[in-house]
């Protein structure tokens, strides 16, 4: 796999991975390798699955949202989604994540 990093422009809400700026609209942008970005591809489409589970389980009305694993799980991959985002993003990205307080607090 190439090591060398190379510009991505990234959707959350649609999961979409793009080399290119103009091709669709985008959230953050980041610089990533292949392996990286491989691994942001397995993240969304965890996450994909995870919502697909999460829907499902909506329609039992008497499962609390609190009381849920899918809305925990789906809630854990978006954090790694994002935590992933802001380690490869670029500083606009860093600063939007951070504003959104979605990731964990470190030690």
């Amino acid at each position: 796999m190439d090591n060398q990093k190379k510009p991505y422009y990234i959707d959350v809400g649609t999961g979409e991975i793009s080399q290119s700026a103009t091709s669709s609209t985008w959230s953050f942008k980041i610089q990533a390798n292949d392996e990286e970005i491989t691994e942001l591809r397995e993240l969304f489409n965890q996450n994909y699955s995870t919502e697909w589970k999460a829907f499902w389980r909506a329609h039992v009305p008497y499962v609390q949202y609190h009381y849920d694993r899918e809305n925990d799980e789906y809630d854990n991959k978006i954090q790694q989604i994002y935590g992933m985002i802001h380690k490869l993003g670029d500083q606009e990205a860093k600063n939007h994540i951070e504003t959104m307080k979605i990731l964990p607090k470190t030690q």
